[in-house]
């Protein structure tokens, strides 16, 4: 008997101590991942420019972490994403180019994020999440015809999609310009001119006399202009209704898209999904969720300057359409009382594109602060990113961490703490950030980062254990163009191979917590363990390489150009894909 009572008193303990211990558990929190395209870690007030005022995004830092040392896994849009959503290097997923494009440039491509990635959104689905992706997309749509879908946001765990497919090139808004110009000049003009100079030459042969001219070789030579210059014109009249749309989740809403109050649209969509959080439509759903939202450069307040100066003139307009609405997320969560049950995290797909130069000469690039480089390098302007966490009450407000951070650790951070177990079956390259923002731990999880420019290993990034240095070596670096400039200005964006590069042997050499403006490279004579140092990063990026496996290249020559059986088209007018939705539902409600 007196056995049976200590047991008795032995389970009752116990029983409370779990009910303490479930009682200081810390509930499963919503989710608000905010994605910025192209912004630079200059542009935000509360990463040091004094010129834009960036309040709500002041205010988001002021209330959580900032991560000064927070990076993208890649320094262009598509990769990027890719691996902001899966936790993996884009290499393991085969979204990485091989080729000059790196990035899906036609909504009918057939290459995309591989159905058998794991997304966070399929992760939090699994535990009752429900979930939006609000904004861009740029990981691909369909496979094998317009309406498989096998790339699109819903395949990848997202029961909700409002935005662009594709990418937000200057070619979607008329009078902005093209970023094909290089194309444009390789493939059409200068044939033309070959062209012209060939019947010139055989005109003025013809005319001495000196040889007599099949009229079949004129005929050929005028009909090859034509067709040259016909296509031209197509490319011209068919690119922005063909791949600059909208979409609500498999349908198109408006084609050509209007940027007329865009943000606003997407941003009162964002609102009313985070509306629906309280109360739970139905018993049997969570009120938890995860909003993903991307966001668009281009706005319409053409009056908004800033100071006059023209290279902020496109993030003083910008500063009232995407940070307006971090600033409307935050006010609706305040109004519903869901702040302190939200985890927020605010950042850019990678570095500001320096060489964004408008038609008229305007540099509208965005800032990378003190850092060299942009977007498509991986000097540290190209992936040094804004990196903001917020949740009241459990992270804590208005500290700064400089250990080095990844987008890729999102992946098991949001997974972690919704409870859903990581993927046995692949590597995750992501790293938790909780212990870090806890004050659990002092130091990153990532001891070493590779940074890939497209499918290349371009740099490591080590830090090492019980030091503050932190080594960066780089075993190629792109040319910029022209001679002392900071960016690829006469292709518009930077290359990854070929002539493009300049090869180091040995590696580049930098400590970034000394020199972060990458202007110094360390020699065997200013730094006593160079070849210490280099031997080990080597051998880190060695063993790295050997984790890698074979997969097919999503970008690939084959993957990335437009096939007419993948086009997407609401409604064909006018031998264009015309439609407007948008406007026909109001505000956009659904």
């Amino acid at each position: 008997m007196f056995m049976k009572m200590r047991k008795m008193r032995i389970f009752c303990l116990l029983l409370l101590v779990l009910g303490e211990a479930w009682s200081h558990v810390t509930p499963r929190p919503n989710f608000v991942l905010l994605m910025a395209d192209d912004l630079g870690i200059g542009d935000p007030g509360c990463y040091g420019n004094k010129t834009l005022r960036t309040p709500n995004i002041d205010r988001l830092a002021g209330g959580g972490v900032k991560l000064t040392q927070h990076l993208a896994a890649a320094p262009l849009c598509t990769p990027s994403r890719a691996a902001f959503l899966t936790g993996r290097y884009p290499i393991r997923s085969g979204m990485a180019a091989q080729n000059q494009v790196g990035v899906f440039i036609f909504s009918a491509s057939s290459g995309g994020l591989p159905p058998s990635e794991i997304t966070f959104a399929k992760l939090l689905k699994s535990q009752g999440y429900t979930t939006a992706l609000i904004g861009k997309w740029h990981l691909g749509t369909n496979c094998h015809n317009s309406s498989d879908f096998c790339h699109h946001p819903l395949s990848h765990g997202f029961d909700y999609f409002h935005g662009i497919p594709v990418t937000n090139l200057r070619d979607c808004k008329p009078g902005e310009g093209s970023v094909f110009t290089t194309a444009f000049r390789l493939l059409v003009f200068i044939p033309l001119q070959v062209l012209a100079l060939a019947l010139l030459t055989l005109a003025g042969l013809r005319w001495l006399g000196l040889f007599r001219v099949p009229p079949a070789l004129i005929f050929s030579l005028l009909f090859l202009a034509a067709l040259v210059l016909g296509l031209l014109l197509c490319f011209l009249h068919f690119f922005r209704p063909l791949n600059c749309f909208l979409m609500r989740n498999h349908d198109i809403t408006q084609q050509p898209m209007s940027y007329d109050n865009l943000t606003q649209r997407l941003t009162a969509d964002a609102v009313r999904f985070i509306q629906r959080w309280v109360p739970p439509s139905s018993p049997g759903r969570l009120g938890r969720s995860i909003l993903h939202v991307h966001d668009f450069l281009f706005c319409m307040d053409k009056s908004m300057r800033v100071n006059h100066i023209p290279v902020l003139v496109k993030f003083g307009r910008f500063e009232h359409s995407f940070f307006s609405l971090s600033g409307q997320i935050l006010d609706v969560l305040d109004e519903l009382k869901l702040a302190n049950n939200t985890l927020i995290y605010f950042s850019s797909d990678q570095g500001a594109h320096v060489e964004e130069v408008t038609v008229k000469g305007e540099l509208h690039g965005g800032s990378n602060g003190i850092y060299k480089g942009g977007k498509a390098t991986n000097w540290e302007g190209g992936i040094r990113v804004p990196g903001i966490l917020r949740w009241p009450g459990v992270i804590q407000a208005g500290l700064e961490l400089d250990a080095p951070t990844s987008n890729m650790d999102l992946f098991p951070t949001v997974a972690n703490l919704a409870g859903a177990p990581l993927p046995e079956d692949r590597i995750i390259d992501g790293r938790d950030l909780m212990p870090l923002l806890l004050g659990q731990s002092q130091r990153s999880d990532h001891e070493f980062l590779f940074h890939y420019c497209n499918f290349y290993l371009n740099a490591v990034r080590w830090h090492p254990r019980n030091s503050t240095s932190i080594w960066k070596a780089f075993f190629f670096t792109p040319k910029f163009s022209p001679e002392g400039a900071n960016g690829c200005f006469a292709t518009h964006v930077c290359f990854c191979h070929g002539h493009s590069i300049t090869h180091h042997d040995p590696p580049l050499l930098f400590d970034i917590s000394q020199d972060p403006r990458e202007t110094d490279p360390l020699t065997p004579t200013s730094e006593p363990r160079f070849w210490e140092i280099l031997e080990v990063m080597q051998q880190a990026a060695a063993h790295h390489t050997r984790t890698l496996q074979d997969v097919p290249d999503q970008l690939s020559p084959g993957n990335i150009i437009w096939k007419p059986w993948l086009q997407m088209c609401c409604s064909w007018s006018g031998l264009s894909c015309q439609c407007d939705r948008e406007k026909e539902e109001g505000r956009g409600s659904h």
